[in-house]
């Protein structure tokens, strides 16, 4: 077991910093953080520079301190609640990750998920620093916050279209 949630953190974690990576760099094939910042313009979101950046900085924290599983009830609420907010971008595309869906941000929000409910393994920084078990309590919040957290991130930060859909990235680019 704890081997599969190590994997599973790990693999969750770092795609989950990755993402964040390229919304402010040009590491990873992103574009910089003015790319960053026009993507989430494009999105329809408020905030400009400092949005990419606590978005960019959230997904990097969030995804690294999940794959030490370093904080982990926090860390899973953090990465839930960032990948939230990819989710309900994605949403007008409908699910499939081929139509720019939204299948690929809840899959990571419910990988996140998982390390809050069972713990983050004997091989984590939690377990040592004497941090695990968490009380049940804790990781039931975490799992509640987290997508509670990304839904109002949207309902503060983005702005209703006037058409009601987004156009995937690979078709705004024909």
């Amino acid at each position: 077991m704890d081997t599969g949630l190590l994997v599973l953190r790990l693999m969750a974690g770092l795609l989950i910093a990755g993402h964040g990576v390229q919304k402010v760099s040009f590491r990873m094939g992103g574009n910089g953080l003015a790319g960053g910042t026009e993507e989430f313009r494009h999105d329809g979101f408020r905030g400009g520079r400092l949005t990419a950046l606590a978005a960019g900085g959230s997904q990097i924290g969030a995804g690294l301190f999940l794959a030490a599983g370093l904080l982990t009830p926090a860390a899973a609420m953090a990465a839930m609640g960032v990948m939230t907010v990819a989710s309900t971008v994605k949403w007008p595309n409908g699910l499939w990750v081929q139509n720019d869906g939204y299948e690929y941000p809840v899959v990571l929000v419910v990988v996140s998920a998982v390390p809050a409910l069972t713990g983050p393994g004997r091989w984590s920084v939690d377990h040592l620093l004497g941090l695990t078990p968490w009380p049940r309590w804790i990781s039931l919040a975490a799992i509640v916050i987290g997508p509670v957290s990304g839904l109002l991130t949207r309902a503060v930060l983005h702005r209703p279209s006037s058409s009601g859909r987004r156009i995937p990235h690979a078709q705004a680019a024909d």
